[in-house]
């Protein structure tokens, strides 16, 4: 670790010539949808229904309970392929593997999952393609989360029905249609924070000090970066806390109830309800901040996909910007596959039991809480950059798929053992749940102003589209060779070449630098009444 000051110095080594030019910039045009005293102040009440959704969103049931559920009927469902159709997973004398019928064949169970999961993760990737950018225009990202949050309410509300082996596939579609529709939400929220991060009281007043003169660019770009730090951290924080809260509640019926065969439906209609009560006063409380209308000659269907056209074809001048989601690319499939994998793994050690997914959730949910409130602590204590930050959390990234390799050539470690699971959701907490906040508040700082959901769903694309292949490279894999272990060694190849991507190839001074200079010039042509349709001129 570094000195304040040596950070300073890194934090803004490269500004160069430009500087004087990114002063003109950044006080004029803070946001393609005008100047800063267009949007509201971000008052505290708005701040805290925006954090209260995210402790609702917090994934206990759509990413949690709902794979647990489907994999359990599945299971139940399934049966021993070498003592044949008829025959119990479950029996003592099982081989250990279980397969359901499918496509006129059949395929193992944890394939099954895998399958799902990926499909889920192409259907997001058309998502994000089609009505990602939109939602920088005019009120409909407002409406759009308000949609795919309702659906997933009512997705998971619907669970309620499935009580039988039989009833797997309908599982199955309830937890894509849940999965599906919170991945969506995940991203769609975090593009919000960006503009609220630059509309809160602090921002205001740290960029009035800016315009008159008061402090340099390189204090203003350190405090800039700290607010949205700040925000996006305690919005991580709190989705753990209200993650420890929900499993909290969640015992409430678990151990009463724990012989009533419907007490997993139970749970799954509780922690959606935390979700809703809430998660509904960020719809009432959320201040209008409409984006600019809807270029002509587009329509919400189409502005999408001429959008990431027109994005992915500026690689050229946000080269640091495009790096950054190659590297996101490959570092969240291998952590997203991982999570999936090392999830089938537990829940087959602890035989799908809620009650312990439950415990071993608060592990990871007390040590989430944890883990992000320090990094932050230690990132406002020593002013250290995001990157640095972001860093520190991959190398624990890597050692996770590094753990699981090794139970490849021995059952002793590598995801065999009861306890290895507790250790997983321990170091999961400490270290996985920081990362989702650095990466977001690094994506913010390479976006350029006013188009944060054109870029934020460039990052839920590449997301999506990463996983869906991960997944599907890692189902084949394992429906091959029969084992679930033999699926790390891609994920930590994956993941160890992102972080050296990351590291070495993304310079965020830089890369804002280029963020704001390309927004001005997309303000600029539609000011000019031209439409975002070709390439900016150097």
């Amino acid at each position: 670790m570094s000195a304040p000051e040596d950070h300073r110095t890194e934090l803004t080594s490269n500004l160069g010539d430009k500087a004087s030019n990114i002063t003109s910039i950044r006080p004029t045009v803070p946001d393609f949808a005008g100047d800063k005293d267009s949007e509201p102040i971000v008052t505290r009440r708005e701040l805290w229904s925006y954090y209260l959704y995210y402790s609702g969103d917090n994934g206990a049931g759509p990413q949690g309970f709902s794979l647990t559920l489907f994999q359990s009927l599945a299971f139940a469902a399934g049966y021993d392929p070498v003592a044949g159709p008829g025959s119990s997973c479950s029996a003592e004398s099982s081989s250990g593997q279980c397969v359901l019928p499918w496509a006129g064949g059949t395929k193992s169970v944890s394939s099954v999952v895998l399958v799902a999961s990926g499909i889920s993760f192409a259907i997001m990737t058309l998502i994000f393609t089609t009505v990602g950018s939109a939602a920088d225009y005019g009120t409909f990202g407002r409406w759009l989360l308000l949609t795919l949050t309702v659906i997933c309410w009512c997705a998971q509300y619907a669970s309620i029905s499935l009580t039988e082996p039989s009833r797997w596939g309908a599982s199955m579609a309830l937890y894509m249609i849940s999965f599906i529709t919170y991945g969506a939400t995940i991203a769609f929220y975090m593009a919000v924070f960006p503009r609220l991060a630059r509309s809160t009281p602090h921002a205001r007043q740290i960029r009035d000090r800016y315009e008159k003169g008061e402090i340099s660019t390189e204090e203003y770009e350190v405090e800039e970066s700290l607010e949205k730090n700040r925000i996006c951290n305690t919005t991580t924080t709190l989705s753990y806390i209200g993650y420890t809260v929900t499993l909290c509640l969640n015992l409430t019926l678990l151990l009463p109830l724990k012989d009533n065969p419907r007490v997993n439906n139970y749970v799954l209609l509780l922690v959606n309800s935390y979700w809703v009560f809430v998660g509904v006063w960020w719809f009432i409380f959320q201040q209008p901040r409409p984006g600019p209308p809807i270029p002509q000659g587009s329509s919400y269907l189409t502005i999408g996909w001429k959008q990431v056209w027109t994005a992915t074809k500026q690689y050229k001048k946000l080269p640091y910007t495009f790096i950054y989601l190659l590297s996101f690319f490959l570092l969240t499939s291998g952590i997203v596959t991982t999570t999936t994998l090392v999830t089938i793994c537990q829940n087959d050690q602890f035989q799908f039991s809620f009650l312990q997914i439950t415990y071993l959730g608060l592990v990871q949910g007390i040590t989430s809480a944890v883990g992000t409130f320090g990094f932050l602590y230690v990132q406002r204590r020593w002013k250290f950059s995001t990157k640095r930050m972001f860093a520190v959390t991959n190398v624990f990234t890597i050692l996770i798929p590094f753990w699981g390799m090794l139970g490849i050539w021995t059952n002793k470690i590598g995801f065999h053992n009861a306890w290895e699971f507790w250790v997983y959701n321990v170091v999961f907490g400490l270290f996985q749940a920081p990362y989702a906040a650095f990466s977001q508040t690094m994506m913010a700082e390479l976006c350029p102003p006013g188009f944060y959901n054109m870029f934020f769903g460039l990052l839920g694309l590449a997301t999506t589209a990463s996983n869906t292949l991960g997944l599907n490279v890692i189902q084949a894999i394992i429906e091959k060779s029969g084992d679930n272990w033999e699926g790390f060694p891609f994920l930590f190849a994956i993941s160890a070449a992102a972080c050296l991507v990351l590291w070495f190839g993304v310079d965020v001074t830089q890369g804002r630098k280029d963020a704001a200079a390309w927004a001005e010039a997309q303000r600029e042509k539609a000011l000019e009444g031209d439409v975002i349709e070709k390439d900016v001129k150097s």
